[in-house]
Parts: C-alpha cells; structure tokens; sequence
C-alpha cells in the first residue's frame, strides 16, 4: 500500500485520505476477480442524485483474454508503465435517467460528479486492501467506447489502474524522480467564504 508520510495537512484529516497517493511502478502481483469486486464494491455505495446510480464499471484483470486490448486504449506513456499492473478499470456513466413523474428519459447533469465520487470511493477501498490505484484520462475515448460497446448514452471518463505498487528503480530513469506523493494548492486559494475571490 503507498504511504506518503511527510505530506503536511492545514488541518487534521483521515490517514486513509492523506496518504493516498497514484504510483507508476506497479509489480507484478496476481489479482483475483473476488479481490476486484470487493473493490468495486465501494463503488456501489457512492452517493447519486436522487439514487440513480448512473456509473458503470468495466474491468480487465491481468491475464484475461481482455487484458491487451484495454491496455492498448491506453495512450503509449500510460501503456508503458501500466502494463505490469493487476487490473484496469474504465468508469462511465449513464448521462440520462428516467423521470420520476413520465418514465422518458431526462438529462442527469450529475453523472460526472456521481460517478467520480463512486471513482474515489473505490481508490480508498483499494487503499485499505493494499493495492495502490493510478486514474487516468490518457487513452483513446472513441476506441475504447466502441471496444466496451458503450451505449450512446453513456460517457466514459477515466481508466483506474490498480496493483501492487513496486519500486521506483523498475520504472525508466525519466519517471522514478516523479515517482512520490505530490503536494497540493493551500487550502486557502480554493475554500472561499462567502464569494469566490480566487483565479
């Protein structure tokens, strides 16, 4: 599991949510579909707008027969390095949802937010089982929107990618200096009382 000991909070938060953090450098360790799906659980029991449950989860264990062809989605820097990793998984959601009152389908303006809300639960899920997580939006869209058989109506968003983190020494010389926990904007220039009064 990643830990990212020396990141400094403004204020007290969980452990769980300060040391997480996304690694390159996966090892290759075996990840069983039941090991996944208690993963993807978490997922499940993300907040929605009025409940309508609009994200999808499609996977792809290493060493399945759809293992390549959801790496190959991929653009080429993410494939370099995710190859060696457990899983992969592609979060959509459903950008329309039926109408309480005439049952036609209506705009959901959520979608986005729900499903990444279902995204994050599932990283901290992994988190606490060991595994560490890596989200990406560096893939080809149409591709892999025609290769899951989305339908239309459904929007694809990221690629999780989730493994054992390895050491940074068997990632190219280019990334191992990047391989640690990032820090992030003061609170201050993103929490505003009142009125925004930030760029």
């Amino acid at each position: 599991m990643p830990h990212a000991p020396d990141r400094k909070t403004t204020y007290p938060i969980a452990p769980f949510i300060q040391d997480r953090w996304s690694p390159r450098s996966f090892q290759a360790a075996p990840m069983t579909e039941q090991d996944l799906l208690s993963i993807l659980e978490a997922g499940r029991w993300a907040p929605s707008a009025y409940n309508a449950q609009p994200w999808r989860f499609l996977y792809a264990l290493h060493g399945t027969p759809d293992w390549h062809r959801f790496l190959s989605w991929l653009i080429p820097f993410n494939q370099s390095w995710a190859e060696t990793a457990s899983a992969l998984v592609f979060v959509a959601s459903r950008t329309v949802t039926l109408s309480s009152k005439t049952g036609e389908p209506v705009p959901a303006p959520t979608h986005a937010f729900d499903a990444g809300a279902a995204s994050l639960l599932i990283q901290l899920q992994a988190n606490q089982h060991g595994w560490a997580t890596h989200p990406v939006s560096g893939f080809d869209k149409e591709i892999a929107q025609a290769g899951l058989e989305l339908p239309e109506d459904y929007a694809l968003h990221a690629a999780i990618i989730i493994g054992r983190q390895g050491d940074a020494t068997a990632l190219p010389e280019t990334l191992r200096e990047r391989e640690a926990p990032s820090d992030r904007v003061a609170l201050a220039d993103i929490a505003f009382a009142g009125r925004f009064k930030g760029s």
